[in-house]
């Protein structure tokens, strides 16, 4: 599926953007680029293969490294909201927008 210029000009018209010739040439060349390598992977035969829901189950022997889950900074809350106009019970209090 390859785009023409036309299509670029309308894409352009719809996203209310003002594309120069050049601009819009070399928009043409990347999309129909970003195209072709989705052919290329559509034409791959999956037919035998099952889908993973992640691809740490084909490395079901090896153990994932995950780091512990500790506290590493310092509690600065005050610190940093010390130049706040207004706080209330830890968090910043703003106005209020919509009614």
């Amino acid at each position: 599926m390859a785009l023409q210029p036309e299509d670029i000009r309308r894409i352009a018209h719809l996203a209310r953007l003002e594309l120069k010739e050049e601009e819009g040439t070399r928009m043409l060349t990347q999309i129909n680029s970003f195209f072709e390598i989705v052919e290329q992977i559509a034409a791959v035969d999956t037919t035998d293969i099952a889908p993973l829901a992640h691809p740490a189950e084909l490395l079901k022997e090896m153990a994932l490294r995950l780091r512990e889950d500790t506290v590493s900074e310092t509690d600065e809350r005050q610190a940093h909201q010390f130049s706040a106009p207004a706080v209330e019970k830890g968090l910043f209090l703003v106005p209020r927008v919509v009614e």
